[in-house]
């Protein structure tokens, strides 16, 4: 299951005018990356919940069949949050009640997992709750801190939201029996079930993610550095594109330059005179009359006069 139900309210004006989910990184949707990462894995059964601007999500994901993946939707008029929202999936993602278990990943991540190491690692940890995907950061702290221990059965987490030198990547495996317990309505998977559970005697293993590409895009200065990192070639071993580079229908006047890196969609349009880039993000079809560096237009924007720095959406940019 992708989360992508959510307000996006730290991102301002780019949370309002699409789903975090579904804001491009060198042109594609965020959750882009982590169906094709599913895919690649054999992982072609998934589950989308959705709260905010529903029909965007599912006009540009669609049903799946050009991923090659299977998609099914579950609209929360109201927001149950990580945990209600897996539970009201729970008829989706175990509709035959055979308790297999499941892969619940955030869908504003681009994340480079390797799915069936993660999947090994749960089969091989025995009867546990979950398994939660962390990483070893300097500011584990502000991430809301998962302290992770290892014994004769491998890494497991000891407590979460307290001390430790790990952050939870917003991935876990578990079963459907597990995520029932949790209450009804709006919900955390970890404030009221992994920590509640944990301090009752249950058992939730750790996978490291130790090296791999990972980004995260809840603030305006994450999603820049994410399109920054990706465009100058950081490594994705199942990247939903080509991160770079000029589309051949792109137009580009014989006057303009491109200073590399860059990324220019299809159908995008550079007029005369305009430098573009480095670090420039174009978008399908969006028309460049002005110089753009170190900054990501959105498919289908006129940009006629240089931006500031940052992100241009709309269609036009005011002199």
């Amino acid at each position: 299951m992708l989360l992508c139900a959510g307000l996006s309210t730290r991102l301002g004006r780019l949370g309002s005018e699409r789903p975090k989910p579904m804001l491009p990184v060198c042109g594609v949707p965020i959750v882009a990356y982590g169906i094709t990462n599913l895919v690649a894995h054999g992982i072609t059964e998934l589950v989308i919940n959705t709260h905010h601007r529903p029909q965007l999500i599912e006009q540009e994901i669609g049903d799946g069949r050009r991923f090659g993946a299977r998609i099914r939707y579950i609209h929360e008029p109201v927001l149950l949050g990580t945990g209600g929202g897996l539970k009201n999936a729970l008829p989706l993602l175990d509709p035959e009640g055979l308790d297999e278990p499941f892969l619940s990943i955030n869908g504003k991540l681009i994340f480079d997992l390797d799915v069936a190491a993660l999947m090994a690692a749960y089969r091989a940890a025995g009867d546990v709750l979950g398994m939660m995907v962390v990483r070893r950061v300097p500011d584990a702290r502000d991430w809301g801190a998962v302290h992770v221990e290892v014994d004769a059965r491998g890494p497991h987490v000891v407590d979460i939201l307290g001390d430790g030198e790990h952050m939870f990547c917003g991935a876990h495996v578990t079963r459907p029996s597990v995520m029932a317990r949790l209450p009804d309505g709006e919900c955390d998977s970890i404030r009221q079930g992994y920590l509640p559970w944990l301090r009752a005697g249950g058992r939730v293993a750790a996978y490291e993610h130790e090296h791999g590409y990972f980004a995260e895009h809840s603030t305006v200065e994450r999603y820049l550095a994410s399109n920054w990192a990706l465009l100058g070639g950081a490594p994705l071993r199942h990247p939903p594109t080509r991160l770079s580079g000029v589309d051949p229908t792109a137009r580009i006047h014989p006057t303009a330059m491109i200073v590399e890196p860059v990324k220019i969609g299809a159908g995008a349009v550079i007029g005369a005179g305009a430098i573009v880039g480095p670090n420039a993000v174009i978008g399908d079809g969006a028309i460049i009359r002005a110089s753009v560096a170190n900054t990501v237009v959105w498919a289908g924007a006129v940009v006629d006069t240089t931006p500031l720095e940052g992100v241009v959406t709309g269609e036009s940019v005011p002199g």
